[in-house]
């Protein structure tokens, strides 16, 4: 007995046949921003130490490692304002979403609202990513993902953030994704000045450059400026910015004649290699050090 018409099972016509259309795998620069985000809420891990692991493992350099490297600190700079994004688009508290589909979702959003990724490339992107780490998921971070591309960055604070004129440090708190504590702080600090104070959680938001620092005796600033195209620092006669790239490429970082550490980081070294020792004591035991 055959099936009716429609009902039976397609037949191999030869090779090629009944082929059905293969998504692509998870990108490996937007795996590594998962990974290095993930750890951070899973085992409290730090971002500058765990990601530059996770690169290396993916074996992600140049342009790639800047994109993963800007998916994650992006993800983690703004991670107040996209969770509350991102609870209105969901209908839920973002802390009920499951741990995994949630970061995959936190990247997707910083991709709509702060990269030039096209929205149909970010959504089909974080998709594929919860396909990988949360298969039955899809189609509610699909979801989600459309509802957040229904407005720009501007457009999701002014629906969600409180009223400036009647909660300043709430709505400073939600426009620049910065604890209210935080914000609070600041504005004691400059005497109740709220414009200054947004300015300055404006630029606590921005991408921090990359500082190398030349050792002393090893390597000229000027000669490291010089081979990686970046400027010699303002501030601490060692600093070099680096302009762009992964700064383990440098080949006087990668054989020991420069390191990277921030500029401030340099100046505070400097004044205590300067400061002047009264009696015998001839060690010093640092109780600053941490990760970074």
């Amino acid at each position: 007995m055959t099936a009716p018409e429609g009902t039976r099972p397609p037949r191999s016509t030869g090779r090629g046949a009944d082929r059905r259309p293969v998504r692509p795998p998870m990108d490996r620069p937007r795996r590594a921003a998962y990974e290095a985000v993930a750890a951070v809420h899973r085992d409290d891990a730090f971002a500058n130490l765990v990601l530059p692991i996770i690169l290396r493992e993916e074996g992600l350099y140049g342009r790639d490692a800047a994109f993963a490297t800007e998916l994650t600190y992006g993800t983690l700079r703004h991670l107040g304002t996209l969770d509350a994004i991102l609870t209105d688009a969901a209908g839920r508290d973002v802390a009920r979403i499951d741990p995994p589909v949630r970061d995959a979702l936190r990247i997707g959003a910083y991709q709509l609202l702060h990269t030039r990724v096209p929205p149909h490339a970010a959504v089909s992107s974080t998709v594929d990513l919860v396909r990988a780490v949360a298969p039955g998921a899809t189609g509610f971070a699909n979801a989600v993902l459309r509802e957040v591309s229904t407005r720009d960055s501007d457009g999701w604070v002014a629906k969600l953030a409180p009223p400036m004129e009647t909660d300043p440090v709430g709505h400073l708190a939600v426009a620049y994704s910065h604890p209210q504590w935080i914000v609070r702080a600041f504005s004691e600090a400059l005497d109740g000045d709220l414009g200054e104070t947004a300015r300055l959680l404006i630029e606590d938001n921005e991408r921090p450059p990359v500082h190398l620092c030349a050792r002393p005796g090893l390597i000229d600033p000027i000669e490291l400026a010089d081979q990686v195209g970046g400027a010699p620092g303002a501030f601490s006669p060692y600093a070099v910015y680096l302009p762009g790239g992964a700064p383990g490429d440098v080949p006087a970082v990668a054989d020991g004649r420069a390191h990277v550490q921030d500029e401030g980081s340099q100046l505070v070294a400097a004044a205590l290699a300067d400061a002047p020792l009264d009696g015998p004591d001839g060690r010093w035991l640092d109780l600053c050090a941490g990760p970074g």
